[in-house]
């Protein structure tokens, strides 16, 4: 037995690791990232920016600027109190961290594998809780589940990953309301969203919103946001690492989210094309598309690992899922400006001899 073998927890043996698969050369459509990055006319300004950051200094440990910069780019009220992450997925762990060992994470299936993953990292339980057939939650199933497990923590996308709708706003305000788990809503689509639970933390105290700028162009930067109120956010804070939002991803993102008017032009522009690919895949009698309201669409296929190893071929890239997943006859496209939504359906039309 190696020195690993006989030191390592032995469930961490038993995980997998988060796989990313390979996309060199590929057109990437897998990842619900945003297809547009530094604005040309905007590029000179932001390296000579970004020229000024000290990186021989350590970062402003409360990163001040930055929240206010992320307060008006959101519309974040001033009474709610914001913590700053290495990515949403730093501060699920942050929140797993808050509970005790053996405590209950619940979230609704099939979701965000992270909730699940951060429960076995932090030595926690997890329970999924399994959507109906139109990917929605059984309220009356659900609020029986919550009561009998009493969960610590219960985690809901809103919009939902990977199914990409949003769940009936009322039955997630039952379960906030009968249900002593600290909720977090996490609104990583918000900004291809109808509604926001934003408003609703001064109504609940066991209720935060998680937040991510990946989804609206940003994801290299790696900064998620967890907002609350300020009894929440305070105890919350202990468990942050110090100088966890690094100097270049401070700069980066206080230069780029004040261009505000452009970050919604271009949740917009994938807005229309989630629509306009919406309807062009659901002209093919073997695709049941499923509708979103984040930057990426859910489609049932016939076929659907042979699907994706063709598109592979055809150089493009979108998720698929393993076989023993209950999404295996599914994958998931990223929406992305026209020319590569256009080759997209081009690959799938050749795929079906259309």
């Amino acid at each position: 037995m190696t020195f690993i073998e006989k030191w390592l927890r032995s469930d961490i043996k038993n995980i997998n690791a988060y796989h990313v698969p390979e996309s060199k050369n590929l057109l990437k459509l897998d990842a619900m990232e945003s297809p547009f990055g530094v604005p040309s006319d905007l590029k000179e300004e932001f390296l000579e920016y970004i020229d000024k950051a000290e990186v021989n200094r350590y970062p402003d440990a409360a990163s001040t600027q930055l929240k206010d910069t992320l307060r008006d780019l959101m519309d974040i009220p001033e009474e709610y109190k914001v913590l700053l992450g290495n990515g949403s997925d730093e501060l699920i762990q942050l929140l797993a961290l808050a509970c005790n060992e053996d405590d209950l994470i619940m979230s609704f299936e099939p979701s965000f594998v992270m909730y699940e993953m951060v429960s076995k990292y932090a030595h926690l339980r997890y329970q999924g809780i399994q959507l109906d057939s139109n990917f929605d939650i059984n309220l009356r199933k659900s609020i029986e589940a919550i009561k009998n497990k009493n969960p610590k923590l219960i985690f809901i996308a809103y919009p939902n990953n990977p199914t990409g709708n949003a769940f009936d706003y009322d039955a997630i305000i039952e379960i906030i309301k009968t249900s002593d788990a600290l909720v977090v809503l996490d609104e990583a689509y918000y900004a291809y969203s109808d509604r926001s639970f934003l408003s609703e933390i001064s109504n609940f105290s066991n209720l935060v919103v998680l937040r991510t700028i990946s989804k609206i162009g940003f994801a290299g930067l790696r900064l998620g946001l967890l907002i609350g109120s300020e009894e929440t956010i305070n105890q919350l804070n202990k468990l942050r690492l110090p100088y966890n939002i690094n100097v270049l991803t401070q700069a980066s993102a206080n230069f780029l989210l004040q261009d505000k008017e452009r970050i919604v032009k271009n949740a917009e522009v994938l807005i229309e094309e989630r629509q306009r690919l919406f309807e062009e895949l659901s002209l093919f009698t073997q695709l049941k598309v499923f509708p979103s309201q984040t930057n990426f669409l859910l489609v049932r296929c016939e076929n659907a690992d042979s699907l994706h190893s063709a598109l592979i071929t055809n150089g493009i890239l979108v998720k698929g899922f393993s076989p023993d997943s209950a999404l295996s006859n599914f994958i998931r496209i990223s929406i992305s400006e026209p020319i590569e939504n256009n080759a997209l359906l081009e690959a799938v039309k050749e795929y079906y001899g259309e």
